[in-house]
C-alpha cells in the first residue's frame, strides 16, 4: 500500500488522524494521574508475634525459628529476614520480583495459612501471630496535629473526628494516625497497708472485672411492652474506681481501694511513640489515596477539609503539613512540563537553522501530535505523569524527530530534483517506511531490558520503556502519513530543476565529503585508530565514578538518632527535643518532626520507617533549600555528636528510586552470637579506620543490654507456696505496676495498673529486695528473698537478626565527602575480606552494593531477548549478515563517547547512566540502518560501488546530524535534573560520538566488508566526479 499517496490524496482521513491526535492530547493532559514518582511494588509483609516474658533468645527458638520454617514451604519466597526480641518476634518475608502486584493478596493469603497452621504448635503463652501485608502503603498526605493546654483525651477525642471526617473525602483511601497520646489509670497501693489486710492483687482484680463488666439484667412485662432492665454502672467517672469495696476472701472486714490506694491519671511508663513537631508535642495523620486517583486532586480536596476542619477546632489546636506530595507532585509535573516544552523549542530551532522554516513547521508540527498522542495513550493505558515518564518524552524528543526529518528530508531533496509533492512523498516513504519501522522498534527495544525487568528497579522505571515505546512507534506512524501531507502544503517544487541537479553542493556536504574519502583511502588506518581510541577509552571508562540512583533533590532529610540499647524512651525524647530546639534556630531549617520509639509513617514510597525501638529517635527535617542540606548535614553529626557523646547521630539523604538503606553493609553469618559480634567488632575497627573515611557506623544487634536475673529457688518456693507467675506479678508490682483492669470510657478502655506507691523514694534494688510474693495457696505474703536464691544482673542480646534463617549481624556505614559507595567499597573490601572466618560462618556484602547487583543481574536477564529481537530485525532488513555485523560492531565503540562525557562532566556512572548507554545503542543502530539501506538502494538502482557508499553517505549526512543534535540538545534541560544527569550526560556525550561513528565508521567497514576500493583517477577530481573542496588536498592515489 502507498501510504503516502493515500494521506494526500484523502486529506480528510490524515486531518481527522491530527484532530484526534490533538483533542485526545488535551483530553489526557486534563485527565490523566499525576504522581512525584511512579509507584512499585513494595512485595514484602511482616509476621509479628508477641511471647510476653520470653528472652530474645527464648523468642529466636520458641516462635521465630518454627514460625520461619512454615514460611520457607513457601515457593513464592525470595528472602526471609528476622528479629527476635524480648516478648517479640517480626519476621520479614519478601517475595520473588516474577510475581506482580496483582497476584500478591493470593501471596499473602497463603503466608496467613502457613502461619495460622502453625499456631498449634507454638507454647503455651505464645499470642496469635498477626500478618502485615500493608507494609508498602503510602499516606503522601502528611500533617501534625499540636494541640498544646488540652488533655490526653481532648488530643484523642479531636483526631478521631478529623479521621472520620477525611475518610469522607473522595480519593481518600486510609489514614493513618500515630504518636496518640494514652492514658492509664494507676492505683499507687501502701503495700504495708495491703499486706496488713491480707490483700492480694487477684481480690482487686476480681473486683474491678465484676463491677466494670456488662451486666444482662433480663426484661419484665409491662402490660404490652416488654421492658429491659439495666444496672447503673459502677463509675461516673474514672475517680469512683477509689470508692470501690474490697476484702479478703472469707473475711467480712471491707475496705475502700481509698484506704490503702491513691488513684491518679497519667501516661504509660513506656509510650509506643513521642512525636514532636516544631516544639509542640504532635499527632502524626497519614493519607493515602485511591489507587487511580489523582494526588493532586485528591490533595486539593484533603487540604479543602482540612482548612474546614481546622476553622471548627478550639483555639490551639491546629494542623500543620510535613509532606503534601500533591503540592510536590504539582510543581514537579509543571516543571517537568516547562523542560518538555524548552525541549520541543530547541528540537524546532535547531531543524530551522539547518533545514529551512518550512521543514522546521512540518516536524515541529508532527512532533507535537507525536506528544499529544502519547499523552492521550498513556492517559488509556494507566500511565500516570511522573518524573519517569515525562523525563522518557524528553529523552525521546531527539528521536521522535528522526523519522519525519528522514521523510521530510527525502521529500525536499525530490522535490528539489523537480519531482511533485505526490510523487516525492511516495517515492521516499516506500523507500524507507520499513527501513524507518525496523530501526524504530530497534531503538524501542534498546529500553526493553529495563521494561520487562521484574524487580522494584524495573517496576520503578517501566513507564521510561512504555512511554519511549509508543512514542517512537507513533512517530513512525505520523513521519509516514502526517508528513507526506504537510510537506506538500509547505514544501517547494523546484520547476526549473536540471537532471543533473545536486542538492548536496553546500560547504558542509564538501567538507564531510572530502573528509569520508580520505578515510576510505585509509580504511586500514582508520579501523585502527577506531579501536586503539576504543580501547583507550574503555580503560578510562574504569576510573568513572560508580554510583545506583543518586539523592533526591526534595529539600529533606533524616536524622537517625541511637542510644545504647535499652536507653528509656523518654531519655530519647528528651534528646530530640533539645535537638529540635537547636534546629529550629537556624534560619536553614524550615521545620523539624521528631519521632522517638521508631520511625514516621511511610509518607514517601522510598521511605522505609525504623521499626519499633524505645533507644531510637527519628527526625524529619525540611530545609529551605536542598544546596544547604550537605552542610547542615555534617554540622548536626558534629555539634550533636559532641553534645551527646553516648549515641549516635546518623544523617540520611532522600534518594530517587528503590533503596534508600545503608550504602556499605557488611554482613556475617553464622550460629553463634558472641562469634558474630567479635567478627562484627573487627569489621567495625576497619571501617573506623581514619584512612577509610567512613561515617556513620554501627550493627544492627546493638549493644547487649543489662537485665537483672531472679535465680528462682524450686524448693523454698514449693514450701512457701509460691509459684512463679505470683513472683511475677510482684516483681511488677514493685516496679512499672501490673495490670489489674480496664476502665470503660465510652469507645475505649483505659488500662488500670496497680504499683508500689512508695518506689519514688526508693531504688529499683531496694525495691524489688523489699518485694513481697502473696501465695495464693497458703494465703500469705512471702518475702521475695525466700523464694530467689538470688539477683544476679548481666547483658544479655535482645536483638537477634536473622537472615534466611541463619544469624546474622551486618555492619554498615557511609562513605563520606561526597564519595560514592563503589569507590569506599573498594577501598575497604579487601581488609574486610582478609578477617579469618570460623567454620561455617561465612561474608556477603549488602548496602548499594547488592542493591546494583540485584538491579543490573535482573536486568540483564532480560537483556539478551532484546538484543536477540534487535540482531533479528536486522538480519531481516537486510537480508543478509555483513550489513548487520558492521552495524554490531560499532555498538562497543559507542563507549567511546560515553567515557569521555562522564569524566569531563565528573558525573557518576548510576543505573540510569547504564540506562542511557543501551538506549544509545539502539540509536546508533537505527541511524546505521538508514544509512547501509540507502547505500544498497544506491547499488540495487546500478551506481557503481564506491560511489553508492559516498553518495549515500553524503545524502544521510543532514539526517543523521540532524537526529543527534536534536537528541542532544533536546535532553539539554534534563542536565540540571538529578536523578536524569547520568543518563543525560551518557546519551548526549555518547551520541556526540556515535554520529561520527554512524558517518564515517559505517561506511568504512562497508568498504571492508565488501571489498570496495576507491577507484584510480589522476588530477584534483574527487572520486565521485565532483570537484574537490576548495581548502581540501586531492585524494592520494
Amino acid at each position: 500500500m502507498d501510504i503516502a499517496r493515500y494521506s494526500i490524496q484523502k486529506p480528510v482521513n490524515t486531518w481527522m488522524i491530527v484532530l484526534m491526535a490533538l483533542l485526545g492530547g488535551l483530553w489526557g493532559l486534563s485527565t490523566v494521574g499525576r504522581l512525584e514518582d511512579p509507584s512499585f511494588t513494595i512485595k514484602e509483609a511482616q509476621v509479628i508475634t508477641a511471647y510476653p516474658g520470653a528472652t530474645a533468645e527464648e523468642v529466636e527458638n520458641e516462635v521465630t525459628e518454627r514460625l520461619e520454617t512454615a514460611i520457607q514451604q513457601m515457593p513464592q519466597l525470595k528472602k526471609i529476614t528476622s528479629v527476635s526480641e524480648p516478648g517479640l518476634s517480626r519476621i520479614g518475608v519478601e517475595i520473588k520480583s516474577t510475581y506482580d502486584g496483582t497476584e500478591l493478596p493470593q501471596v499473602w493469603d497463603e503466608l496467613r495459612r502457613k502461619v495460622t497452621d502453625e499456631v498449634r504448635d507454638l507454647p503455651s503463652g505464645v499470642q496469635t501471630p498477626l500478618v502485615y501485608d500493608d507494609f508498602g502503603d503510602v499516606y503522601g498526605l502528611f500533617y501534625a496535629f499540636t494541640a498544646d493546654g488540652y488533655t490526653n483525651w481532648d488530643i484523642r477525642q479531636a483526631v478521631k473526628r478529623i479521621r472520620r471526617e477525611l475518610l469522607t473525602v473522595e480519593g481518600v483511601g486510609k489514614v493513618e494516625v500515630a504518636g496518640e497520646p494514652d492514658d492509664v489509670i494507676y492505683l499507687d497501693i501502701d503495700n504495708d497497708k495491703m499486706v496488713g489486710l491480707g490483700i492480694s492483687m487477684t481480690d482487686i482484680t476480681g473486683v474491678l472485672d465484676a463491677e466494670n463488666a456488662i451486666q444482662t439484667n433480663g426484661s419484665a412485662i409491662s402490660g404490652d411492652k416488654r421492658i429491659r432492665l439495666m444496672t447503673a454502672s459502677a463509675f461516673e467517672n474514672y475517680s469512683g474506681i477509689q470508692d470501690l469495696v474490697v476484702g479478703r476472701p472469707g473475711s467480712t472486714a471491707m475496705i475502700r481501694l481509698s484506704d490503702i490506694a491513691t488513684l491518679t491519671l497519667g501516661e504509660p511508663e513506656r509510650p509506643d511513640r513521642l512525636i514532636r513537631h516544631d516544639g509542640h508535642r504532635a499527632v502524626t495523620i497519614g493519607v493515602s489515596q485511591i489507587e487511580g486517583t489523582n494526588i493532586v486532586d485528591v490533595g486539593e480536596l484533603v487540604i479543602e477539609k482540612l482548612s474546614e476542619i481546622e476553622s471548627r477546632l478550639p483555639v490551639g489546636m491546629e494542623l500543620h503539613p510535613i509532606y503534601e506530595q500533591n503540592i510536590v507532585v504539582d510543581e514537579s509535573v509543571n516543571g517537568f512540563i516547562l523542560n518538555l516544552v524548552a525541549s520541543v523549542l530547541i528540537v524546532i530551532a535547531v531543524l530551522a537553522i539547518f533545514m529551512g522554516w518550512r521543514a522546521a513547521l512540518v516536524v515541529g508540527a508532527v512532533l507535537l501530535l507525536t506528544v499529544m498522542a502519547t499523552v492521550l495513550f498513556m492517559r488509556l493505558f494507566g500511565i500516570e505523569m511522573e518524573r519517569i515518564s515525562l523525563g522518557a518524552l524528553i529523552i525521546a524528543m531527539g528521536m521522535l524527530v528522526d523519522n519525519a526529518i528522514v521523510v521530510a528530508e527525502g521529500m525536499m531533496i525530490n522535490m528539489q530534483r523537480g519531482m511533485k509533492a505526490i510523487e516525492a512523498a511516495s517515492k521516499v516513504v516506500r523507500q524507507t517506511m520499513w527501513p524507518l519501522l525496523g530501526a524504530t522498534v530497534i531503538g524501542i527495544m534498546a529500553f526493553s531490558g529495563i521494561g520487562l525487568s521484574p524487580d522494584a528497579t524495573g517496576e520503578f522505571l517501566f513507564s521510561l520503556f512504555a512511554v519511549i515505546g509508543i512514542s517512537l512507534l507513533l512517530s513512525w506512524v505520523f513521519a509516514v502519513t502526517v508528513t507526506p501531507l504537510f510537506g506538500k502544503y509547505f514544501f517547494r517544487t523546484n520547476e526549473n530543476a536540471q537532471d543533473d541537479h545536486d542538492p548536496y553542493k553546500g560547504i558542509l556536504y564538501a567538507i564531510y565529503r572530502g573528509f569520508l574519502v580520505g578515510t576510505l583511502h585509509a580504511r586500514l588506518l582508520t579501523v585502527v585508530a577506531l579501536i586503539g581510541i576504543t580501547a583507550a577509552c574503555i580503560v578510562a571508562f574504569g576510573n568513572a565514578k560508580q554510583a545506583f540512583f543518586p539523592d533526591s533533590n526534595t529539600p529533606i532529610f533524616y536524622v537517625h538518632y541511637w542510644k545504647p540499647q535499652g536507653t528509656d524512651i523518654r531519655s530519647v525524647a528528651a534528646d530530640l527535643k533539645e535537638m529540635e530546639k537547636d534546629l529550629l534556630q537556624d534560619e536553614r531549617v524550615d521545620t523539624v518532626t521528631s519521632f522517638a520509639g521508631g520511625g514516621a509513617t511511610r509518607f514517601m514510597l522510598t521511605y522505609a520507617p525504623e521499626d519499633a525501638n524505645p533507644s531510637y529517635g527519628h527526625m524529619i527535617i525540611r530545609t529551605t533549600s536542598q544546596d544547604v542540606i550537605d552542610e547542615l548535614a555534617v554540622e548536626l553529626r558534629r555539634d550533636f555528636g559532641e553534645k551527646f557523646p553516648d549515641a549516635q547521630v546518623i544523617t540520611k539523604r532522600l534518594v530517587f528510586g528503590p533503596g534508600g538503606g545503608p550504602k556499605l553493609e557488611a554482613r556475617f553469618s553464622g550460629p553463634d552470637a558472641n562469634v558474630l559480634r567479635e567478627l562484627g567488632d573487627e569489621a567495625k575497627s576497619i571501617f573506623l579506620d581514619p584512612e577509610n573515611r567512613l561515617a556513620d557506623i554501627n550493627t544492627d544487634w546493638r549493644q547487649r543490654e543489662l537485665i537483672v536475673r531472679s535465680v528462682f529457688d524450686e524448693d523454698r518456693a514449693r514450701i512457701s507456696g509460691v509459684t512463679r507467675d505470683e513472683l511475677s506479678i510482684a516483681l511488677q508490682f514493685a516496679t512499672e505496676g501490673v495490670q489489674v483492669g480496664f476502665y470503660r470510657d465510652n469507645d475505649e478502655s483505659i488500662p488500670i495498673l496497680a504499683r508500689k506507691g512508695d518506689q519514688e523514694e526508693m531504688s529499683v534494688n531496694e525495691s524489688i529486695a523489699d518485694s513481697l510474693v502473696y501465695s495464693t495457696t497458703q494465703r500469705v505474703y512471702v518475702p521475695v528473698d525466700q523464694i530467689v536464691a538470688k539477683f544476679m544482673m548481666e547483658p544479655q542480646d535482645t536483638m537477634i537478626h536473622r537472615r534466611d534463617r541463619v544469624r546474622t549481624l551486618t555492619v554498615a556505614a557511609e562513605p563520606t565527602g561526597g564519595e560514592t559507595a563503589t569507590s569506599a567499597l573498594a577501598r575497604v573490601r579487601p581488609q574486610i575480606e582478609a578477617i579469618e572466618l570460623p567454620e561455617g560462618y561465612h561474608l556477603e556484602w549488602g548496602g548499594e552494593y547488592e542493591s546494583t547487583n540485584d538491579a543490573q543481574a535482573s536486568l540483564g536477564a532480560q537483556l539478551p531477548l532484546g538484543f536477540l529481537v534487535m540482531l533479528i530485525i536486522s538480519i531481516l532488513l537486510f537480508g543478509s549478515v555483513r550489513q548487520p555485523l558492521i552495524i554490531w560492531l560499532m555498538v562497543p565503540m559507542s563507549i567511546n563517547g560515553v567515557a569521555i562525557a562522564l569524566l569531563a562532566t565528573d558525573t557518576a556512572f548510576g543505573f540510569m547512566s547504564l540506562l542511557g548507554m543501551l538506549s544509545l545503542s539502539g540509536m546508533l543502530i537505527k541511524n546505521a540502518i538508514v544509512l547501509l539501506e540507502e547505500i544498497d538502494l544506491l547499488i540495487e538502482e546500478g551506481t557503481e560501488k564506491y560511489k553508492a557508499i559516498v553518495d549515500a553517505s553524503v545524502s544521510r549526512m543532514r539526517p543523521v546530524m540532524l537526529a543527534a543534535v536534536t537528541t542532544i540538545l533536546g535532553m539539554a534541560p534534563l542536565i540540571s535534573d538529578a536523578f536524569f544527569r547520568g543518563m543525560a550526560v551518557t546519551i548526549m556525550g555518547g551520541l556526540a560520538f556515535a554520529t561520527v561513528l554512524t558517518l564515517i565508521a559505517a561506511p568504512v567497514l562497508y568498504a571492508l566488508f565488501f571489498r570496495v576500493r576507491p577507484p584510480k583517477k589522476t588530477g584534483a577530481s574527487a572520486d565521485t566526479g565532483s570537484p574537490a573542496p576548495a581548502g581540501l588536498p586531492a585524494p592520494a592515489e
